[in-house]
This record gives structure tokens, sequence and C-alpha cells, in this order.
């Protein structure tokens, strides 16, 4: 901007200015690229759902998160109207995108808000099976951190389990073919604890994070039972590099029962099978299959320690 331009510029009024502005701005959005669409009426509430995952933690575990302190008897019926009012929310939420679904794009409101109550519905009644692989998780939790004093300190403080009890919701939406919800709900879980677990990656009961933070698994990844896991694994693609002709393919490990990744330790690829009962051990980068009963060792140079008192 030479210096008349500017001289000029600022011999505006800073009304006229801004309405330059605004003006420069609003005529950016009508080129047609993605970041200028503006239906907004296909798009879930980010706050909504986070308020949902909140509730929804409550019904999962209803001793633990609660808004006051009740009696069983009123606790109970109270919990029956929680979970009547987070069907309602869900159900809203549902029927917003489920625009973004081929099979309800074309669909009248009202058959959208009928498929909306169905799939609510569903969701409800998978609670019981997220809440039986939950407790499983706690489990091993317990049983794996001898640094945990019981298992309340555990639902009560653990990211490892937040992130994982967010999973297990995420997982079944995503089972269920609803859009964009089970992602936004993973990443408000990555956002409060490090721990990004796609929601489409299936994960076997007695799943144990431990310390959390740096975890990366992807949506193609398969883990069997009693794995243990620690911060900053990865659980990757080999390569993305061929982008969305990726898309549905395999790209992600299959982690079989009873394996330990270590801190740091990277399992990529989707051919890549951890046989059960290995050890995956911190820093290590696995690309190929390793056999059952195996231990994977990262051999570095000796410390030496020198000098001290005299």
């Amino acid at each position: 901007m030479s210096e008349n331009t500017y001289e000029k510029e600022n011999n505006r009024t800073v009304e006229e200015r801004i309405e330059a502005l605004a003006e420069l701005i609003l005529s950016d959005y009508d080129k047609g690229r993605e970041i200028d669409r503006m239906d907004f009426f296909g798009q879930p509430d980010q706050d909504a759902v986070n308020e949902i995952i909140r509730k929804l933690l409550m019904i999962l575990y209803p001793g633990y998160y609660r808004d006051v302190f009740y009696r069983e008897r009123t606790a109970r019926n109270r919990m029956a109207v929680l979970i009547e009012e987070v069907m309602y929310s869900l159900r809203k939420q549902f029927e917003i995108v489920l625009t973004n679904d081929p099979a309800y794009r074309e669909a009248d409101k009202d058959a959208r808000k009928a498929a909306a109550q169905e799939k609510a519905l569903e969701f409800f009644s998978r609670i019981p099976k997220i809440r039986e692989y939950l407790d499983t998780d706690i489990d091993a939790t317990f049983d794996g951190d001898p640094a945990a004093c019981d298992k309340i300190e555990i639902v009560l403080a653990y990211p490892g389990l937040y992130a994982t009890t967010i999973h297990r919701m995420a997982h079944e939406l995503y089972l269920m073919g609803i859009p964009y919800i089970p992602r936004m709900m993973s990443e408000h879980a990555h956002s409060v604890t490090g721990v990004d677990i796609h929601p489409g990656a299936t994960i076997g009961k007695y799943f144990f994070i431990d310390h959390a933070t740096g975890i990366v698994i992807g949506e193609t990844s398969e883990i069997g039972e009693h794995v243990k896991v620690y911060q900053g694994v990865t659980v990757g693609a080999l390569s993305t590099k061929d982008g969305q002709a990726l898309h549905g393919v395999k790209r992600h490990p299959t982690i079989e029962d009873n394996v330990t990744l270590y801190s740091g330790a990277s399992v990529l690829g989707g051919r890549t099978v951890i046989g059960h009962d290995s050890v995956i051990g911190g820093s290590a980068f696995v690309t190929e299959s390793i056999a059952p009963y195996t231990h994977v060792l990262v051999k570095t140079e000796s410390t030496v320690v020198t000098g001290g008192p005299k």
C-alpha cells in the first residue's frame, strides 16, 4: 500500500472503513469454495453434543457423575427423567445430521424425525453393552496400576478411562452410521485428555490406557482384549500419501489379546499384526507382523555415568 493510499484510508471515518472491510469479506464468500459454504442446517451443535456427553456420563456412571446428591430411590427416578431428556436431545442432533445421509437427504422432515427417533432408541439399547465393556476397563485399570487407591479414583480421575468411555459411545454411533457426531465426541475426548481414538477403531474388553496423553489409534485398528497402552503410543497407518483413495481400506494394525505397548511405541500398517501375549518396548517402530509371545526391544548404546564424590 502506497503512502498516499494509506493516508487516504486514514482520512475515512472508522465506520466507513469497517463497512468497506465487511463488504470485502462478504464478497470473499462468493467464490464457490468449500470454505464458503453457508448451509448451516445440516451441522450439529458442538455445545449440544458436549452437553449430551456430560449427561451420558451420568447415565453410564450414575454413582460418580451427578449434579447433586439424591437418596437412592430419588436418584433412580431422576435417572429415568435424565434418560428421557438425553434421548430427546440426541434425537434432535440426529435429525440435523441425517440431512447429510444420502438415505435421508431427500426425505421430508417427519420421515427424518422418525428415523432420528429410531436411531436414538437403538443407541440407548446399546448402553448396557457399553457399560459391560467399561466395567472390564475399570477392572483392567485397577489391576494394571498399583498407584490406584481404588476403582472410585479410577472413574473420577483417570484420563485414560475417560477417553475410553467416550470412545465406547462414539464407536456405537459410528457403527450405526451417524454422520459427524461420533468424530465430534472423539475430538472432545482428544482435547480433554490428549488421547486421539478414531470412533471406527474396534477395541475389546479389559482395555487399559496408562497415563494417557499423546496416544493415537486409527480408524481401522483392531485391538483385542486385555491390551495395555502407555503414553505416546501410535497405532497408525504406514502411509497416507494416496489420500482419499485409501478411504475404507484397512490402514491400521491389528493388536491381538494380552499385548502391551510401552511408551513411544509406533505400530503401523494395515497388514501389521501384533501376535497375542507380545510386548512392544518403548520407542520401538514396528511395520511388520510380530509372532505371538514376542518381545520387541530397542537396543541403544549404553549410558555411562562418571564422576561423583571422591
